[in-house]
């Protein structure tokens, strides 16, 4: 059946059209050497407002070496302007790993009877949660699998509720993300009551003939129900999403085109395009050789990739996992990555019992093993500045009031001095003596980048920190 090509659609089909991405695939192959049309979507690129997904396209195909290196830089410049020198860290919450679906690329997929199942209770994502706190952490995505009777709704609320109220010392989860299975509108507009941050759900693979062979069984086969997913979540309420794709299931340019038709289908439809991209590439696990996979890519068309989607969608906030070694992460970062996960368990109850961690209860293999102080540490000798800020959702600077001052370049003037305030927070309350003497530092020196007022403002409130005497500021 032939779809025509409609980013205002909300059918699946539609917004991502087959016909429209190989379309969009040939012009890429026959244009990806044409000197003159790649020097005007540069030109278009440096102008900062993005491109469509056919020019990003044409990008991402060519290879000649002095056009890649201009994306490159480009990407490197957009990446500051937009996003600074801060880097906001999050760690994922793995609750249960039961899962109804068939996924042939993951090791929680219903036939793999020799992982270890396990559904943690409240009091066990307590203990979680009090230890990821003390790791110095303010902000997780929790991960489950779907199973209607061991994972429904109401234990994802449940559970919501329990994280938002633990308090031990002076750590606070104050923003939890949820990356749980396609759902109805009802369950969506429940988990906006409950206060996420954003909700998450990758794609996995836009190729519909790929996607279906690779879900052959369980609620995640229908690749409509999974791909509209983001209108449902938009309509109950929640209006900061995050999509991504896992590189490695089907052809890079296939999903990278996908991905940015995904974009501007929601920036169509709701006015607000994707509040983060991940791109996660596929990793070995349990039972999953990622030999079995044809696709997979090699480092460096995965950092081409992240710099063609930091030039197309500038706005959008981009996130690597500990899927990723430190080489790999330290190269994109400056590409265009502005969150990333530090300290990271992928297994169910892996914070606050590692000697007890079962080891074949992981969703991948963690490359990346270091802690999270080391990881700070890493970030602050490259001059980043580790943020857990988590002030634009609960100040109300959500959707498109947050994408209103993002686009205009304006949300640094409340990013900067914030990542400043919680990283003093870490400081003072987690960090080794060595990434303390880094941090204050590195906070004098920016201190001296901000406005005089916002900077007095700022100085007095690191000092009610470092005193004791005070948390949780913001602008």
């Amino acid at each position: 059946m032939e779809h025509k090509y409609n980013p205002k659609s909300l059918i699946a089909d539609e917004f991502i059209s087959n016909d429209e991405i190989e379309e969009s695939l040939r012009y890429a192959d026959e244009n990806k050497n044409n000197l003159p049309l790649l020097q005007t979507i540069l030109q278009k690129a440096r102008l900062e407002k993005g491109l469509t997904h056919r020019e990003a396209a044409v990008l991402l195909a060519c290879d000649l070496p002095e056009i890649n290196e201009q994306i490159f830089s480009l990407a490197q410049q957009i990446k500051i302007n937009y996003y600074g020198n801060r880097m906001v860290l999050f760690a994922p919450l793995y609750l249960s790993n039961y899962c109804v679906n068939g996924c042939v690329y993951c090791p929680y997929h219903a036939k793999n009877k020799h992982i270890f199942r396990k559904k943690m209770t409240q009091d066990e994502i307590r203990d979680e949660v009090i230890a990821l706190q003390d790791m110095g952490h303010k902000r997780l995505a929790i991960e489950l699998g779907e199973d209607p009777v061991n994972n429904p709704i109401e234990y994802v609320l449940e559970s919501l509720k329990t994280i938002y109220s633990i308090k031990h010392k002076n750590g606070a989860i104050r923003r939890v993300n949820v990356n749980i299975a396609a759902t109805t509108v009802e369950n969506y507009r429940k988990l906006k009551d409950a206060g996420i941050g954003t909700y998450i759900l990758f794609q996995e693979t836009y190729n519909r003939q790929s996607y279906e062979t690779l879900h052959p069984t369980g609620p995640k086969h229908d690749y409509a129900w999974h791909t509209e997913a983001m209108d449902r979540a938009m309509e109950g309420g929640i209006d900061d999403v995050g999509i991504g794709v896992l590189f490695g299931l089907s052809t890079y340019r296939y999903e990278f085109t996908g991905l940015l038709m995904h974009a501007e289908h929601l920036e169509a439809v709701h006015g607000v395009g994707p509040h983060t991209i991940s791109v996660p590439r596929l990793r070995p696990a349990d039972d999953i050789d990622t030999n079995d996979f044809k696709d997979c890519i090699n480092d460096d068309i995965f950092a081409k990739i992240v710099a063609c989607l930091r030039i197309a969608v500038p706005y959008t906030g981009m996130i690597i996992s500990t899927r990723e070694s430190k080489k790999t992460r330290e190269r994109v970062l400056k590409l265009g990555i502005s969150q990333l996960s530090g300290g990271s368990k992928t297994s169910v109850g892996g914070y606050s019992h590692p000697e007890r961690e079962e080891p074949n209860s992981a969703q991948f293999d963690v490359i990346d093993n270091r802690t999270l102080d080391e990881v700070i540490n890493w970030l602050m000798t490259m001059d980043y500045i580790p943020s857990f800020c988590t002030a634009c959702y609960r100040a109300g600077r959500t959707g498109d009031r947050f994408m209103e001052l993002c686009k205009a370049k304006q949300i640094h003037n409340c990013c900067h001095p914030n990542a400043l305030l919680t990283l003093q927070e870490y400081l003072c309350d987690y960090a080794s003596p060595e990434t303390r003497e880094l941090g204050e530092k590195l906070i004098a020196k920016e201190l001296a980048t901000l406005s005089p007022q916002v900077a007095a403002t700022t100085s007095a409130w690191l000092e009610k920190i470092r005193n004791n005497t005070g948390r949780d500021f913001r602008f």
